[in-house]
C-alpha cells in the first residue's frame, strides 16, 4: 500500500528472486494480520462475550478461527478476490473501475456498484483509523505484565509511538521500509515458534482442526454463536490488505507468503494460545504474552510493537493510495499529493489524509484507552468493506469473465454467506462503540457522493451557456482578432464548447495567441495508459486545436510531460512558449433542480478549499493565468 511499499522499487528487480519477493510481499502485506494473534483470543475469552474457558469452548472457537482463515483468506482472497485484478492492480477503488466496466450495459447494475465501492471506501478510512490504535495499545499492554504498576503509561506510550509514526509519513519510509520484509519474517517466525511451544505442552489441543467442533460450539452455545463471530473476526482483519497490495507484488507472491509462511505461523500460534487456555484458564486475560516464557517477554513487547508499526504503516499508506486512485475517478476533491521517492512512484504522502487520520488514531486511543475496549468497535468496517468486495466480484466474475453461473453462483453464495454472517454478527458493535468507523464512513461517503453529484451539475451548468466550437471559429474567422505569438492551452471538460477562460480572455484583452488548445484530461477505469494512448489531437482550422490527453487512475497526471509527445509540426509546447489557461469556478447555491441546499453549500465550500488545478497538473507557476466565474447550482 502506497509508501509502506517501498520494497516494491525491489520487486521490480527481483523477478528472478522469489525468495526476495517473498520476503518484501511478507513486510508490506501481512502486518495488518499478522499482529491479530496479539488480541483475538483474549478478546474471546475475556472481552464479555460469555465464552467458557473450557475444553469444548476453547477448541470450537479454534475451529471457528481456522476454518475462516482457510475459507476467507485462503479460498475466497487467494483464489477468487486477488484474479480480480485491474491490470495487475487490486483494492477496492480498482475493483469498483473493474466492476463498473462490466456493468457498462446496465445502468441502475452500475450505479449500485459504484455505490458499493464508494461504501467500501469510506469504511476502509474507519479502518485506518481502528488499525493502528488497537495494534499499538496491544502491544504495550505487554509492558503491564512485565512490570507492575505499569499500566497507567500504556496509553500515553502508544500515543507517542503513534504519532512519531504519522509526524516521519511526510518524510518517506524508503530508508527503514528495507527493514520491513526481515523483521516481519522473525515475527512469523516467532509466532509458530510460540505455538509450537504451546502446542507441545497439550497437543490435543490439535483436534480443533476438525470442524465438527466449530459446528458443536453454535449448537451447544445457541445464544452465542453468531455474536462471537464479531470476535473471530478480528483474526482476518487485514485480509484487503491482500488484495490492495496486489499492484507491488502481484498474486503469485503474495499467495506464496500466505501458503508458506503466514498461514502456518498464525495457525500454530492460535493453537498454541488455545493449548495454553487448556492448561492454564487464568491465561485468558492475555494469552499471547503469557504464552511466551517469562525471559522472553520483554523482548516479544519490542518485537510486537515494531510489528504493530510495521502493520499501521501499511495501513495508512494505503489509504494515500487510495485516496489517490479515488481522486483520480472523481469521488474526492483533488488535494496536494507528495512524492517521497524518486524511485517508486507508488511512494506518496498526502498532508490532509495524514493529519486527519491522526487526529481519528488519537481519539480512539484516548476514548477507548485499551485494545480490549476498542476490540469492541473493531469488526463493523473491515466486515462492510469484505462484503462489498464480495459484491463487486461477484459482478465481475458473472458480466466480465462470463463464468458459468451453475459454477460461479454457490461459491459467491458461500462467500456472500460467510461475510453476511461476519457483518451481522458486528453490527451490535455499533452502539457499544462501533459507532465511531461508521459515522466516519457515512461522512466520507456523503462527501464522496457529494462531490461527485456536484462535479457533474456543475459541468451542466457551465455547458448551459456553452458555445459551440464551430460556431465560435467560424465567428474568428469573418472578424479575426489581433493574434500574439506562442500557444495558449484552455484546459476544459467540455470537448466540443468553448471554455468559459478562453471568452473571458478574448472579451479583456482582445487577443489569440497563434496557437489555442482545448485541453480536456480524461481518467480511464485502468490503472495505467501507455504513451502510445496518453493524447488525441484534432485540428479545427484557424489555429485552433483539440487535444484529449488520457490517464489512469494511479498515472500522474503531469500534464506539460504529456505534452510533449505531441508531436506535430503546427504545435509547439516549449515551456516558454506555452501560457496555460484555468477557469476557477464559484458555486452559489440556488434554487434550481440538483441537489438539497445542504448538499450544494457542501459542495461549494469542498470546491473552494480543493488543490487546484495548478498544482494537480503539475503546470509551471510562471506560465499560468486563472480566470474566475460565477456558477448557480
Amino acid at each position: 500500500m502506497g509508501q509502506a511499499s517501498s520494497q516494491a522499487a525491489d520487486a521490480e528487480h527481483s523477478a528472478g528472486k522469489p525468495i526476495g519477493m517473498l520476503v518484501a510481499a511478507v513486510g508490506v502485506v501481512y502486518g495488518d494480520i499478522g499482529t491479530s494473534p496479539l488480541y483475538t483470543l483474549k478478546e474471546v475469552f475475556s472481552g464479555g462475550y460469555g465464552v467458557p474457558v473450557t475444553h469444548d469452548g476453547v477448541l470450537g472457537i479454534l475451529a471457528l478461527i481456522f476454518w475462516s482463515l482457510i475459507w476467507v483468506v485462503s479460498i475466497k482472497y487467494m483464489m477468487f478476490v486477488l484474479r480480480a485484478d485491474n491490470q495487475g492492480e487490486g483494492g477496492i477503488m480498482a475493483l469498483t473501475a473493474l466492476a463498473r466496466r462490466a456493468a457498462a450495459g446496465h445502468a441502475r447494475l452500475r450505479t449500485l456498484l459504484v455505490v458499493c465501492g464508494l461504501i467500501g471506501a469510506a469504511l476502509f478510512y474507519g479502518d485506518s483509523m481502528i488499525t493502528p490504535a488497537i495494534s499499538v495499545l496491544s502491544a504495550i499492554e505487554g509492558l503491564g505484565l512485565a512490570f507492575e504498576g505499569i499500566d497507567h503509561w500504556v496509553v500515553p506510550l502508544s500515543l507517542i509511538v503513534l504519532v512519531a509514526l504519522f509526524l516521519i509519513q511526510r518524510h518517506g519510509t524508503a530508508r527503514i521500509g528495507i527493514l520491513f520484509g526481515p523483521i516481519m519474517v522473525t515475527w512469523f517466525v516467532v509466532l509458530g515458534a510460540l505455538g509450537v511451544y504451546g502446542i507441545l505442552q497439550h497437543p490435543e489441543v490439535l483436534q480443533a482442526m476438525n470442524p465438527v467442533w466449530g459446528v458443536r460450539f453454535f449448537v451447544v452455545h445457541p445464544g452465542m454463536g453468531v455474536a462471537i463471530l464479531g470476535a473471530v473476526v478480528l483474526a482476518l482483519t487485514g485480509a484487503e490488505a491482500l488484495y490492495a497490495d496486489m499492484g507491488h507484488f502481484g498474486r503469485k507472491p503474495i499467495a506464496r507468503a500466505w501458503f508458506i509462511l503466514v498461514l502456518p505461523a498464525l495457525v500454530l500460534n492460535y493453537f498454541g494460545q488455545g493449548a495454553l487456555l487448556l492448561g492454564d484458564p487464568d491465561a485468558a486475560r492475555n494469552p499471547f504474552y503469557l504464552l511466551a516464557p517469562s525471559w522472553a517477554l520483554i523482548p516479544l513487547v519490542g518485537l510486537s510493537t515494531l510489528a504493530t508499526v510495521i502493520a499501521s504503516q501499511a495501513v495508512i499508506s494505503g489509504a494515500f493510495s487510495l485516496t489517490r486512485q479515488a481522486i483520480q475517478l472523481g469521488y474526492i476533491p483533488r488535494m496536494r499529493i507528495q512524492h517521497t521517492s524518486s524511485a517508486e512512484q507508488g511512494q506518496i504522502y498526502i498532508g490532509a489524509v495524514n493529519w486527519a487520520l491522526m487526529v481519528g488514531v488519537i481519539l480512539l486511543v484516548l476514548g477507548f484507552e485499551s485494545s480490549g475496549a476498542l476490540a469492541s468497535a473493531y469488526g463493523v468496517a473491515v466486515t462492510g468493506t469484505m462484503l462489498m468486495t464480495t459484491i463487486l466480484v461477484s459482478a465481475v466474475m458473472l458480466l466480465l469473465w462470463k463464468w458459468p453461473p451453475v459454477l460461479a453462483v454457490p461459491v459467491l453464495l458461500g462467500f456472500l454467506l460467510v461475510d453476511g454472517l461476519y457483518f451481522a454478527a458486528n453490527v451490535p458493535k455499533i452502539v457499544q462503540g462501533g459507532a465511531f468507523p461508521v459515522i466516519a464512513g457515512i461522512v466520507l461517503f456523503v462527501l464522496m457522493t457529494t462531490w461527485k453529484r456536484g462535479k457533474q451539475l456543475l459541468v451542466e451548468r457551465i455547458d448551459e451557456g456553452g458555445l459551440p466550437l464551430p460556431i465560435f471559429i467560424g465567428s474568428i474567422s469573418v472578424q479575426p482578432p489581433h493574434r500574439v505569438q506562442g500557444t495558449a492551452v484552455f484546459l476544459t471538460a467540455r470537448p466540443d464548447a468553448v471554455p468559459h477562460a478562453l471568452l473571458h480572455n478574448l472579451l479583456h484583452n482582445q487577443v489569440l495567441h497563434e496557437q489555442v488548445v482545448l485541453l480536456t484530461v480524461v481518467y480511464e477505469d485502468i490503472p495505467r495508459v501507455p504513451p502510445t494512448r496518453r493524447f488525441e489531437v484534432e485540428s479545427h482550422g484557424e489555429g485552433f486545436f483539440r487535444v484529449i490527453l488520457h490517464f489512469g487512475f494511479i498515472d500522474e497526471p503531469d500534464v506539460p510531460q504529456a505534452l510533449k509527445l505531441c508531436h506535430l509540426d503546427d504545435l509547439d509546447f516549449s515551456p516558454m512558449r506555452t501560457t496555460y489557461f484555468l477557469s476557477r469556478e464559484t458555486v452559489i447555491a440556488s434554487k434550481l433542480v440538483g441537489m438539497a441546499r445542504w448538499r450544494e453549500v457542501l459542495f461549494a465550500f469542498m470546491l473552494q478549499n480543493a488543490n487546484g488545478n495548478l498544482r494537480f497538473f503539475n503546470l509551471p507557476l510562471n506560465r499560468v493565468i486563472e480566470l474566475g466565474t460565477q456558477v448557480e447550482m
